[in-house]
């Protein structure tokens, strides 16, 4: 089993940076594929990125690219979320997950067995 504690949100106005992480606890961190969502209010949760175990290859959401860019440190039990050219719209509570089953990076929410308890995002007009 794997805990999993996001950091790193805040308060930002439009067109900031903020840069998410989310620390594993456990030996196993570079057998899980890595993914970040996001749920602002009275919406559903939806996918932003993920990435392979290896941390080759990655996945973003159209929202997002070229935007937003995922990474990973293995040694640090750590993946992390750098998000740039922030919109109000991203406001949202942002999520890491992890999933103990797939080599490749993960979109779909309901393949991710681990989640964090989220950190708030917020971006001022």
């Amino acid at each position: 089993q794997v805990q999993l504690v996001e950091s790193g949100g805040g308060l930002v106005q439009a067109g900031g940076s903020l840069r998410l992480s989310c620390a594993a606890s456990g030996r196993t961190f570079s057998s899980y594929a890595m993914g970040w969502f996001r749920q602002a209010p009275g919406k559903e949760r939806e996918f932003v990125a993920a990435i392979s175990r290896g941390g080759i290859t990655k996945y973003y959401a159209n929202s997002v690219k070229g935007r937003f860019t995922i990474s990973r440190d293995n040694s640090k039990n750590s993946v992390y979320l750098q998000m740039n050219s922030l919109k109000p719209e991203d406001t949202a509570v942002y999520y890491c997950a992890a999933d103990r089953r797939s080599t490749a990076p993960v979109v779909d929410g309901s393949e991710y067995d681990y989640w964090g308890q989220g950190t708030q995002v917020t971006v001022s007009s």
